[in-house]
């Protein structure tokens, strides 16, 4: 079997060797672990994505202390992928979905995505929601390939003209 790899640089600047065939290991995290430095890159991206525009960035002690769930991703032991989840409206709003550069195409955000609804409906919540930006283009395109349906926006972001909103169904 042929693996493809990519020589690149990580989130935290260092030089790796991506092997789409790697394997990860999720787990739940405070925000206070390597996600934070997940969170400020996807924070940076879209920044530089919507110049002048708010990213729906969350502060993270506040975003815990309302029940809020962390989860990374760890190729060979280091931070690749992120997302996280909170409570909105008794839905589990998907929030922070961020794939570092050099490990993107390789299906990691596909699987955090997984991850996040099973451990969501783990903790009770049957509908999933979440909020993404117009030029997202992989992010809109990997929402309807698992299954989520487009909504009109919601809560905090009614009014933005970049948001995209959509929901599923989740699995127990």
């Amino acid at each position: 079997m042929t693996m493809m790899v990519r020589p690149s640089v990580d989130a935290l600047g260092i030089a790796v060797e991506s092997c789409c065939m790697a394997s990860i290991e999720y787990r739940i995290e405070s925000a206070g672990s390597p996600a934070a430095i997940l969170i400020a890159a996807l924070d940076d991206e879209l920044s530089r994505q919507y110049p002048g525009l708010p990213v729906n960035g969350i502060d993270a002690t506040d975003f815990e202390a309302g029940g809020g769930v962390f989860a990374i991703g760890y190729v060979d032991g280091r931070p690749a992928v992120s997302g996280a989840f909170r409570p909105w409206e008794g839905t589990a709003e998907i929030k922070r979905m961020f794939v570092t550069p050099t490990q993107r195409g390789c299906g990691f955000g596909r699987r955090m995505l997984a991850f996040l609804e099973g451990e969501a409906a783990k903790r009770g919540y049957v509908r999933g929601v979440l909020e993404t930006g117009n030029l997202q283009r992989e992010a809109i395109g990997l929402y309807r390939a698992m299954g989520w349906t487009p909504i009109p926006i919601f809560g905090p972001y009614i009014g933005s003209p970049i948001s995209v909103c959509f929901e599923k169904r989740l699995n127990s």
